[in-house]
C-alpha cells in the first residue's frame, strides 16, 4: 500500500483511500504489468484473500481457468491482454476464491493517474446469483423448447398463451396459428369427442391433474394418438389461472396396441383368418380414412384375396388368382421381389403397364404394397394401401404399415401352424394320406352310410412284401421313395368315394365304397398288378409286391376296428401263402392268427431265455468218407408245443426281427462246442453256421466273430459262414463291406441253397465265397430225372470253373452219392449219413461210424 501512497498524486491519497474502503463493490488497483497494488475490504471479503497476500501478484491468478482457456497464459501485457478487452467491453468473469469456490464477478475498469505511470482500477461486483438465475432460465428454456414432447400453456379458459417448438414440430402449426385458440377446438375437430374431452374439466377445477390417451388431429387432419398430461395452476387466491398441457406422440405404440389387442383377441377366439383380416382392414381404414386396404395371400405362385372390404368387388375378382411376378402391379411385384413397391400414380407406373386399366376403371389411382414374410423369410402374402388420388406414403401411414404387416405375418403363420398341426394329427407326413386317426373317422362315416343304404363295402389291408429287406438294402430314403410310389399308385386305383390311408410302416388300407365281394376280389387283383409295375430305386429296378387281406361289411364286421382286424388276419394268410396275393377273411383264419401270435410270443421268450439248442450235421468227403466239418442247425423244443420245425420258426424270426439275435447265439454256441470237442480230443475239422443278410448290415460283425474265435482259441478257418442267395439282392453298401471284412479274417464263406434264389453268375465274381452248396431240391430225384441230373452237373461245373468247393445237401441214397461224386462234387451231407444230431450224439456217431469209412460206399 505504501507504493500506492507514493504513486497517487498529492492530496488525492487520503480522499481516494477512504472512499475506496467505503465502496460496497470490490476494488483492485493494478499497474501496467497487471500486478496488484491495492485491494479494498470489500474485495478481501469477496475473494477470501487479504490485501497483504495479493500485493504484487499478477491479476490473472484470480481467474486462472478462464485465462488459460482463452490465452494459454496468465494476464500479461501485449496484443492479447485481457485487461484491455475488459476496459473496452465489460463482461462477467469467473473468479476463484482462496477456498477454491468460484464466483461470478462483473468487472469494470478505469484508469487512474499515477506518479510513475498508469494504474488501472477494477470495480468488482458479485453477480453469482444473477448468473445462476440466468443459467436456470436458459436451461428451463432449453427443456421447454427442445423436448420432443409438445407443451402448451393456456389461460383458465383453455386458450393457448404459450407453446414450445415441440408442439409446432409435432402438429405442423406456426405459433401464430395457435395462440389464443382453444385447445380442444384446435386438436379435436370432432365436436362429440370434444365434449367428452372437456368432461375432464371438473377434475382440473378440483385441483387434480388429468392423464389420458387421446386421438387428436394434426394441422393437415392426420390423426395422432397422444399421451396427454394436464396440470392445473392456481393463483394466490385459489382460482384456476393456467393449464400446463404436455402431449407425447404414442401413435405407433397405441395403434399397435389397439390393432394387436383386437387381432390377438380374435385369434384366441379362433376367428377364421379371413375374418380377422377383414376386421383389421376396417380398423385401419377408420384410423386412416384416406386409404383402402387389401390383404392377399400367396398360394402356389398366385395371389389370393383374403380381405379387401372397401375395394370394388369387381376389382378383387380380377386380382384373385393373378400369378406373381415382375410388372404384375404393386402386389404381384412385391410378392415376387420381397420388396415394398410404391406406385404413386398407377397410370404412369411401369409395374402397372398393361394392367393399369384394371385399377383406374374403379377409381384407384395409387397403390403401396408391402410383402408379408414369415419368420424364416418365406413369402406369405402382401398388404396394400390404395388411394383415390396419386399419393406417396406419409409418415403416419408408414407407421401403420409397420404395425400391420407384423400382425398379418403373425396371423398367417398361426394359420399355417394350425394347418400343419392338423396335417400332423390327421395326415401321414411322408405320403400325405390320411393317417390312422383320420382313416378311422372316414371309415366310420362310410360304414354308417353303407348301413343306412344297405350296401356292402370292402376293407383292404395292404402290406408290402419284403419291405424290410428293401429298406435295409436301399436305406431309409429308398424305403421312403417306395412308400410314396405305393401311395401314389393306390390313389390312382381309388374311386371317387373310396378311402386310402396309411396305418404305419408299410401298411396301407383301402375302403372300397360301395363294393361287393366279387368286385373286391377283382379290384384287389388290379391293385396288385398296379403295385408290381417296375420302380427305379437308385440304379436298380425293382418290382414291388404286396399281400392283401379283404374283409367285407356287413358280413365280416359292423365297425371299423373289427373289419380292419379281420382284413389284417386275411393279409397274413396271403403272406403265408406265398405273398403277392389277396385273401378274403374267413373265421378259420382267426384261429391261425392266434396260433401265430402265440408262437411269436413263445419264440421271443425262447430267444431271451436261451431255450434254443443246436444240432450238428456232418459233412463227409465223397471220395474218402472222412469228416470234413459239421453244420450247426438251430432247433426249438417248446414245453407245450413240442418240436417246432425250423421251416416254421426261422421265417417267423425274420418277420418279427429276432433273426439277428438267433444268429449271434448260434455263432457263439457253435464255436464254443467246437472248442469243447477239441479239448476232449475229438478232431472236428470245422463248424459252419448260417447267418441272414440282415446280420451283414452290422459293421461290428467282423469284430464280433474275431472276438468269439479268440475267446475259444480257434483259428479263422475253423469257422465257415453260410449265406443265402438273398444277399445278392441286398444293395446295402455295408453288406458287401462286411462280407469282405469277414473274409479278410480268414473265415470261409459258403453260398447255401445255391440255385433256388436270384442267382447271378456276375454277382458270384464279386462275392468272396469259397464254397457252393447245392440245394437238396436238385438232389431229390437225380437218379431218375435227366433234367435234375443235368442241372447238378452244370452247377458242379460252375463251381469247378470258379475254383470253389461244391457241397451237395440232402443226399439220401448210395446212388445219389455215386452220381454226385461222378459229377465232381467233393463233399456231401444228408440222411444217407445221419440227420442232424445233438452234440453228444454226434460224438457217438463220429466214434462209432466215421472210423469205418466203408459205409460211404455201402
Amino acid at each position: 500500500m505504501e507504493r500506492l501512497s507514493r504513486s497517487l498524486a498529492g492530496d488525492m491519497l487520503p480522499l481516494l483511500s477512504a472512499a475506496l474502503e467505503q465502496v460496497d463493490s470490490g476494488v483492485i488497483v493494478f499497474d501496467g504489468q497487471n500486478r496488484i497494488v491495492y485491494f479494498n475490504k470489500a474485495m478481501e471479503a469477496l475473494s477470501g484473500w487479504s490485501r497483504d497476500e495479493v500485493a504484487g501478484r499478477n491479476l490473472g491468478f484470480l481467474a486462472p481457468e478462464v485465462m488459460r482457456e482463452r490465452y494459454d497464459s496468465d494476464l500479461h501485457p501485449g496484443s492479447a491482454n485481457r485487461v484491455r478487452e475488459l476496459a473496452s467491453q465489460p463482461r462477467d468473469v469467473q473468479m476463484v476464491r482462496k477456498d477454491g469456490q468460484t464466483r461470478w464477478i462483473s468487472v469494470a475498469l478505469a484508469r487512474t493517474p499515477a506518479v510513475d505511470g498508469q494504474l488501472h482500477m477494477a470495480f468488482i461486483r458479485d453477480v453469482t446469483t444473477r448468473r445462476q438465475r440466468q443459467e436456470r432460465e436458459r436451461l428451463l428454456s432449453l427443456g421447454f423448447d427442445e423436448t420432443q414432447s409438445a407443451v402448451l400453456i393456456t389461460d383458465a379458459r383453455g386458450r393457448v398463451v404459450h407453446l414450445n417448438k415441440g408442439f409446432c414440430r409435432l402438429f405442423g402449426f406456426d405459433a401464430s396459428q395457435v395462440l389464443r385458440r382453444h385447445v380442444a377446438a384446435l386438436l379435436v375437430p370432432d365436436r362429440a369427442r370434444r365434449r367428452t374431452t372437456l368432461a375432464q374439466a371438473a377434475r382440473l377445477l378440483a385441483g387434480e391433474p388429468v392423464c389420458c390417451d387421446e386421438r387428436v388431429a394434426c394441422r393437415d387432419g392426420h390423426p395422432l394418438w397422444c399421451a396427454i398430461s394436464i396440470n392445473p395452476i392456481f393463483d394466490d387466491y385459489g382460482a384456476l389461472a393456467n393449464l400446463v398441457i404436455v402431449l407425447m406422440d404414442i401413435t405407433h405404440t397405441k395403434v399397435h396396441e389397439v390393432l394387436q389387442h383386437r387381432m390377438l383377441d380374435a385369434l384366441v377366439r379362433e376367428v377364421p383368418t379371413s375374418e380377422v383380416m377383414q376386421m383389421m382392414c376396417r380398423d385401419v381404414e377408420q384410423i386412416a380414412p384416406q386409404v383402402l386396404c387389401s390383404v392377399l395371400r400367396v398360394e402356389d405362385g398366385r395371389l389370393r384375396t383374403l380381405a379387401a372390404p372397401s375395394l370394388p368387388e369387381a376389382y378383387t375378382r380380377q386380382v384373385d388368382g393373378i400369378p406373381i411376378g415382375p410388372g404384375v402391379g404393386s402386389c404381384g411385384t412385391a410378392a415376387h421381389t420381397g420388396q415394398t413397391v410404391v406406385a404413386r400414380d398407377i397410370a404412369l407406373d411401369p409395374n402397372w403397364q398393361g394392367i393399369s386399366h384394371m385399377a383406374l376403371a374403379h377409381g384407384l389411382a395409387a397403390c403401396w404394397s408391402t410383402p408379408i414374410k414369415a419368420s424364416d423369410g418365406r413369402m406369405l402374402g402382401t398388404f396394400a394401401f390404395y388411394y383415390r388420388r396419386p399419393h406417396d406414403p406419409d409418415a403416419f401411414h408408414r407407421r401403420l404399415v409397420d404395425v400391420i404387416v407384423h400382425l398379418c405375418a403373425l396371423a398367417l403363420e398361426r394359420e399355417e401352424a394350425r394347418n400343419r398341426i392338423r396335417r400332423l394329427a390327421f395326415y401321414d407326413d411322408l405320403t400325405g394320406l390320411p393317417n390312422r386317426n383320420l382313416l378311422h373317422a372316414q371309415a366310420d362315416q362310410a360304414i354308417a352310410a353303407a348301413a343306412a343304404s344297405e350296401q356292402a363295402l370292402a376293407v383292404l389291408f395292404i402290406d408290402l412284401d419284403r419291405f424290410k429287406q428293401i429298406n435295409d438294402s436301399f436305406g431309409h430314403p429308398g424305403g421312403d421313395q417306395l412308400l410314396r410310389a405305393v401311395s401314389h399308385r393306390l390313389q390312382e386305383e381309388a374311386g371317387p368315394a373310396d378311402i386310402v390311408g396309411r396305418l404305419s410302416g408299410d401298411e396301407f388300407v383301402m375302403v372300397l365304397n360301395p363294393c361287393d365281394a366279387q368286385s373286391a376280389g377283382e379290384r384287389a387283383e388290379r391293385i396288385l398288378r398296379r403295385l408290381s409295375l417296375p420302380l427305379q430305386l437308385d440304379d436298380v429296378q425293382i418290382r414291388p409286391s404286396a399281400s392283401v387281406g379283404i374283409s367285407m361289411f356287413p358280413h365280416d364286421g359292423h365297425d371299423t376296428e373289427t373289419l380292419l382286424h379281420h382284413a389284417d388276419v386275411a393279409m397274413y394268410q396271403a403272406k403265408n401263402s406265398g405273398r403277392n396275393g389277396a385273401r378274403f377273411y374267413s373265421r378259420e383264419m382267426d384261429h391261425n392268427a392266434q396260433e401265430r401270435l402265440a408262437l411269436e410270443t413263445a419264440l421271443r421268450e425262447a430267444v431271451e431265455q436261451r431255450q434254443l439248442h443246436l444240432h450238428y450235421q456232418p459233412q463227409v468227403g465223397i471220395d474218402d468218407g472222412r469228416l470234413r466239418g459239421v453244420e450247426a442247425l438251430a432247433r426249438w423244443r417248446h414245453p407245450r408245443l413240442g418240436d417246432v420245425p425250423p421251416m416254421q420258426f426261422i421265417p417267423l424270426a425274420e418277420e418279427c426281427g429276432l433273426i439277428g439275435d438267433i444268429g449271434h447265439w448260434v455263432l457263439e454256441e457253435a464255436c464254443a462246442q467246437l472248442a469243447r470237442w477239441r479239448r476232449a480230443g475229438l478232431q472236428v475239422p470245422s463248424v459252419a453256421v448260417n447267418l441272414s443278410p440282415t446280420d451283414f448290415h452290422d459293421l461290428e460283425l467282423p469284430l464280433r466273430i474275431e472276438q468269439v474265435l479268440r475267446h475259444e482259441a480257434l483259428a479263422p478257418d475253423d469257422l465257415k459262414v453260410e449265406i443265402t442267395e438273398d444277399v445278392l439282392l441286398d444293395t446295402d453298401p455295408s453288406t458287401l463291406r462286411t462280407l469282405h471284412a469277414v473274409h479278410a479274417l480268414g473265415v470261409r464263406l459258403s453260398m447255401d441253397d445255391f440255385g433256388t434264389g436270384y442267382s447271378s453268375l456276375s454277382y458270384l465274381r464279386l462275392l468272396p465265397i469259397s464254397e457252393l452248396k447245392l440245394d437238396r431240391s436238385f438232389v431229390r430225384g437225380i437218379e431218375n430225372d435227366e433234367v435234375a441230373s443235368a442241372l447238378t452237373r452244370a452247377i458242379a461245373h460252375i463251381g469247378q470253373s470258379l475254383r470253389l468247393t461244391v457241397v451237395a445237401e440232402g443226399v439220401e441214397s448210395v446212388e445219389q452219392l455215386r452220381m454226385l461224386g461222378e459229377q465232381g462234387y467233393g463233399i456231401a451231407q444228408g440222411y444217407h449219413f445221419t440227420p442232424a444230431l445233438p452234440a453228444h450224439e454226434l460224438e457217438t456217431w463220429i466214434h462209432e461210424r466215421l472210423a469205418d469209412t466203408a459205409f460211404v460206399h455201402a
